[in-house]
This record gives structure tokens, C-alpha cells and sequence, in this order.
């Protein structure tokens, strides 16, 4: 019988060459970019591309010289990141225990928030029973569902705006 194989390294075997093209050794950096950077500052920014320079023809064998990160990032944080850089090129090379990193140039464009939920609004049961309270005399089921969910959401978003009193 075949051994299973952990996700991990059907998706590294898929989209490595696609990493490899884009100068990354492994899909790790995206993986661990929240770490290096900081929940806040990921949610806003990520690697795109890592540039190697030329190898000489007479380099010693052994690490080559230091690449440049490619970041791209949304709009104001652009600056935040600017005047982080060193820090984070530090924290990469700590990562990956070399200094692999020598500067970052950054990309504005959008960033892909895939995976990042936002959490649900909090509301208030009082005003969640009103609206349960309101639909609960209607026959049809799917009117009555459709009618509680936009109930919902008008409450949701009226307590963020305007809090009742």
C-alpha cells in the first residue's frame, strides 16, 4: 500500500517551479511572511519575487551574494514598509540563518488577502431577538430565512455606524 503523503509536499512538488521562477527555493517565505513581518504589516504587503545577482565566473563555491526582495504592497503602508526595511531584512536573514537578503524594493499594487477571514460582527441579542421577533409571523420558509438574514446584517452594520442608546 502507498504511503500518504502530507499536503505540504504535493503542493511544494506542484508549484515549485513556479517559486523556483520567481527566485524563491520553497513556498516558505509566504508561509512564514506573517512571522517575519508582523500580523499587521502581512496583511498589506507580500514577497512577489526574490532577484539573485550574476554569479562570476570565478566565485568560490559556498553561499552566493545576497538577493533583493521584490515586496509588493498597498498604498500608505508603502512608506510604514520603507522605513522598516532594514528591520525586516534582518529578521529574514534570522529566519533563514544566512543573509539572503541585502535590500527590498518595493511594488505598490494589491496584495491577495486570500485565506484572511474577517471576523463576523458581534451583535447585540436584544437587537437580534427584535429581528427574529419581526420575521417570525411570515409562512414562507425561504421569504422568512431571506428576510432574517438582511435583518441581521441592516442590525450589524447599524451598530457599527451608530451605536443605539
Amino acid at each position: 500500500m502507498a504511503r500518504v503523503k502530507p499536503l505540504a509536499e504535493l503542493l511544494d512538488a506542484c508549484i515549485g517551479p513556479a517559486f523556483a521562477a520567481q527566485g524563491f527555493a520553497s513556498t516558505d517565505i509566504l508561509a512564514a511572511w506573517p512571522e517575519i513581518v508582523g500580523e499587521r504589516l502581512a496583511r498589506y504587503c507580500q514577497p512577489s519575487k526574490l532577484e539573485w545577482p550574476r554569479r562570476r565566473r570565478r566565485e568560490e563555491e559556498g553561499r552566493p551574494d545576497p538577493g533583493t526582495l521584490v515586496v509588493r504592497v498597498e498604498g500608505v503602508f508603502a512608506l510604514e514598509l520603507q522605513h522598516l526595511a532594514p528591520v525586516v531584512i534582518q529578521r529574514i536573514n534570522a529566519h533563514y540563518g544566512w543573509a539572503c537578503v541585502a535590500k527590498i524594493v518595493l511594488r505598490q499594487g494589491r496584495v491577495d488577502r486570500i485565506g484572511r477571514k474577517v471576523p463576523p460582527p458581534v451583535i447585540d441579542p436584544v437587537r437580534r431577538g427584535e429581528v427574529a421577533l419581526a420575521v417570525g409571523t411570515i409562512g414562507d420558509d425561504a421569504l422568512r430565512d431571506a428576510l432574517d438574514r438582511l435583518g441581521t446584517a441592516v442590525v450589524a452594520t447599524s451598530s457599527k455606524a451608530a451605536p443605539r442608546r
